[in-house]
């Protein structure tokens, strides 16, 4: 009895963890989902291991609603982890494609598993990954299963393609005016009316960034939040579902979805976008108002009028006197000033205007009964935020800046006086901080 008892060997205790895994979320709500089934099966085969030491760790590793065809999974890390860290001795699934259907991926697994001693089991499919034939039954069955996966992808890619060919949505994201009502697009009155809008403005303005600026200075914002950017506007104004299409790798297809835009509108948006660059901002500075037009005098106190010439395919700009023009050449000292000079000297005084610190007091004491809790610091920000972004707006803009802060430009012999509107940069203050306004969250 004593002999018996000394030869008998102590059986090692095996630690086993049980992960489960299912592609969707459908059904993980039901009281007993594809996952406890999977564990059910996994926990009875344990049970039947218990003569060579095989305990079930209480430890859950259970990944719902993800695929195989990814190592991203919480509960899966967390294993990997676990073997890491030497608290398993024995993974058990109910299938091999429940830890992973991807050929490379589990080789990476197989190599985690042997360098930590882990042995693999599925329960199903009986093999061990200690032997060199449960290893050659691994990489069979893995590659069945990978054929079977590329083979639903392409299944699913086929029916999708077809589908878009029909002019059926099929998911992705929603564009502004729209929304999903029983799997399939439908206007959103108060997003449609934005869109709208702004490809009617760009067709008014022929320039996505002067737009840009003028919706930033309207706070006219995207679904998210954020502020309209040109990249957003290129991407909105080339979007065709606008035009009641569906697009598939390129290709356009009649949509089951109402259009938001007419055909003519989106044609006309689309030869200005297909002019360069070049030739729309030419073409709409030839169409933009004198920038100092109304508000520059010359040393007699009349005003000057712009004018221009041409010379063969140029353009000559001047702002000349009245008073030159009523009664000749000597009626005053100044004459005539070519525009582009006086508009860039003005330019310039008023962009070192704005960063000097009685301009910017008075604006901040002007704009204070308007804005509560307007701070200094603020109204110095606004101001001198625009000096960077001058040179980056269209000349609509900047003559509408202009006219918005200069009261009187005097044009003397030997230089020229500026004259602020105070009022003016109050309100330029408001527009550029979006202080006073609330937010219009159109987008």
């Amino acid at each position: 009895m004593t002999k018996s008892a000394a030869s008998t060997k102590p059986i090692q205790k095996l630690r086993c963890a049980v992960y489960t895994r299912k592609s969707t979320e459908e059904g993980l709500e039901m009281e007993f989902n594809s996952l406890d089934a999977q564990r059910e099966a996994c926990e009875a085969y344990i049970a039947s291991q218990k003569s060579e030491g095989w305990v079930e760790l209480a430890d859950r590793y259970d990944d719902g609603g993800f695929s195989g065809g990814t190592l991203e999974r919480p509960a899966l890390k967390r294993l990997l982890a676990d073997i890491e860290d030497g608290r398993i001795d024995v993974v058990v699934v109910y299938k091999i494609d429940r830890l992973s259907r991807s050929l490379m991926d589990f080789s990476k697994l197989v190599e985690v598993f042997d360098r930590n001693g882990v042995t693999f089991v599925s329960v199903t499919q009986s093999f061990n990954t200690t032997t060199s034939m449960g290893r050659l039954t691994l990489n069979i069955l893995l590659s069945f299963a990978q054929f079977e996966r590329e083979v639903i992808g392409e299944r699913i890619r086929d029916k999708f393609a077809a589908s878009r060919k029909r002019g059926m949505w099929m998911g992705g994201f929603v564009p502004l005016g729209y929304e999903v009502r029983d799997r399939k697009l439908a206007i959103n009155n108060d997003e449609a009316a934005t869109v709208r809008m702004i490809f009617e403005r760009f067709v008014e303005v022929g320039s996505a960034t002067a737009l840009a600026r003028a919706l930033v200075a309207e706070d006219v914002r995207t679904r998210r939040g954020r502020l309209v950017d040109k990249g957003f506007l290129y991407k909105l104004l080339n979007n065709r579902v606008y035009i009641g299409d569906a697009v598939h790798k390129g290709m356009a297809y009649p949509g089951e979805h109402e259009a938001i835009i007419t055909r003519a509108l989106w044609d006309k948006v689309h030869g200005i976008l297909r002019e360069s660059p070049r030739v729309r901002a030419g073409r709409t500075r030839a169409a933009t108002p004198a920038l100092l037009k109304g508000l520059i005098f010359g040393p007699t106190g009349c005003a000057m009028t712009p004018t221009h010439t041409r010379r063969g395919d140029k353009l000559y700009r001047y702002y000349v006197s009245q008073s030159v023009m009523k009664r000749g050449a000597d009626a005053c000292p100044v004459g005539r000033v070519p525009a582009a000079e006086i508009e860039g000297a003005v330019v310039d005084q008023l962009r070192g205007l704005l960063r000097a610190p009685e301009v910017i007091v008075g604006t901040w004491r002007s704009a204070r009964p308007e804005i509560d809790g307007l701070s200094e610091a603020e109204v110095r920000e606004a101001l001198e935020s625009l000096d960077p972004l001058w040179d980056e707006l269209f000349p609509a803009e900047q003559a509408r800046i202009v006219q918005l802060l200069v009261e009187r430009v005097d044009v003397g012999v030997t230089g020229l006086t500026v004259r602020l509107r105070v009022q003016g940069l109050a309100h330029m203050v408001q527009d550029l901080a979006g202080i006073a306004a609330a937010p219009r969250r159109a987008a």
